[in-house]
């Protein structure tokens, strides 16, 4: 099994997060941001992967530390998980529609972490939540997990499907990027010989 276990405490935030790259797409979530809540479960129901996360955060100030601090968690989690890289597939990408919205996602998890995002939203906030964080969770996530990530909705104008396609695309693409290459399952997708 991949799988590892990360916490991190700081003054702002408790996070841990326990991550399995071989499951089923199951999820235990509870950050206290609903909307974030939801997404995550979409990463995980998605993506085939099992998560447990748990944060407790400042958000009597707003959801920018635990949003932010969960991607990073997330992140490291899924790179722990993934040790050297050897017998991936490496690549994934994902063409997602959503009712009136499409979203395309494509990353390399190389471990060389670098995000392009192309998204815009017509609102400030999803409920109580800063549309602007979503950004800061993908470039945390992006970072901490090794990722080149690109995110692109090409159309859209609902907000919450924007954002829920943005999810979903980057959840297939980890599947296909992160699965076991049967052909290459003892190599590192390299031709350096690491990642």
């Amino acid at each position: 099994m991949r799988s590892a276990r990360v916490e991190r405490n700081t003054k702002e935030t408790r996070i841990s997060a326990e991550v399995n790259l071989d499951g089923t797409g199951e999820s235990r979530i509870d950050t206290g941001i609903g909307f974030l809540d939801h997404m995550l479960d979409q990463l995980a129901r998605h993506g085939l992967l099992d998560i447990t996360l748990k944060a407790e955060g400042d958000l009597h100030i707003d959801a920018h530390h635990t949003t932010e601090d969960s991607g990073i968690v997330l992140g490291q989690a899924v790179s722990k998980a993934l040790g050297e890289r050897r017998g991936i597939r490496r690549y994934g990408d994902a063409l997602i529609p959503m009712d009136e919205t499409l979203t395309r996602v494509a990353l390399d998890a190389s471990n060389r972490p670098y995000l392009i995002w192309k998204v815009a939203f017509t609102r400030d906030k999803l409920g109580t939540f800063d549309t602007e964080l979503f950004k800061e969770w993908f470039q945390a996530f992006a970072q901490h997990a090794g990722l080149t990530l690109h995110v692109e909705t090409l159309y859209g104008t609902n907000n919450h499907h924007i954002v829920e396609s943005c999810f979903k695309g980057l959840a297939r693409a980890l599947r296909d990027a992160l699965e076991i290459d049967p052909r290459k399952a003892d190599a590192i997708p390299s031709t350096k010989g690491s990642l």
